[in-house]
């Protein structure tokens, strides 16, 4: 088995330390996140990390299973990039003396989808998003025209076959309690639990 591209996300209330203990995961195990982002989901309280990585699916599966295990972690998935829509921001700062001679970079810039945010007398700072071979491709393009800065953000993703964690979430709160009672001698202790 080759080792391919997965997108993880993770679902997680919000608490400090939390990111440094999933990048701890990671660490030791040797495997290098490309790609981290992190933002509000769509349900209040509740964040989202999306972590790209090139692994065995194997690994990554055992991966997830981890992250799960951390108390504040609702939910984790992976995907390959055939189950997901995904897209990366990328911002170009160009010389302004440099665009302006050249009509020609506007058909360039229209052609891969990308806009002006920005111009000044010294620079020009373009906009896009895409792949990341396709931002790649705009860096290849632009750098003979006076390339001063280029970056990229991480990842965003949505998983196309998902309902979306909000509804999951609507689910298990519409779920009645069961009436089952199960005996836990955690701590020497026996409690009762009533099960979901």
């Amino acid at each position: 088995m080759n080792k391919q591209e997965f997108t993880i996300t993770v679902y997680t209330e919000n608490h400090i330390g939390l990111l440094n203990r999933i990048a701890i995961i990671f660490s030791r195990r040797k495997i290098n996140i490309e790609s981290l982002n992190t933002s509000p989901s769509e349900v209040e309280g509740i964040h989202r990390f999306t972590i790209v990585i090139d692994e065995l699916e194997e690994v990554v599966r055992k991966l997830v299973r981890q992250i799960e295990k951390q108390v504040e972690v609702l939910k984790a998935y992976y995907n390959t990039n055939d189950e997901i829509v995904w897209q990366e921001l990328a911002l170009y700062k160009v010389s302004t003396d440099e665009i302006a001679e050249k009509v020609k970079v506007e058909r360039l810039l229209r052609e891969y989808g990308a806009r002006a945010v920005v111009i000044r007398k010294d620079y020009t700072i373009f906009e896009t998003s895409g792949h990341r071979e396709e931002t790649n491709k705009l860096v290849a393009v632009l750098e003979p025209y006076g390339l001063i800065e280029f970056v990229r953000s991480a990842r965003v993703a949505i998983i196309k076959a998902s309902r979306g964690f909000h509804e999951k979430i609507k689910e298990f709160e519409a779920k009645d309690p069961g009436d089952e009672v199960i005996e836990n001698e955690y701590l020497g202790k026996q409690e009762e639990i009533f099960t979901m």
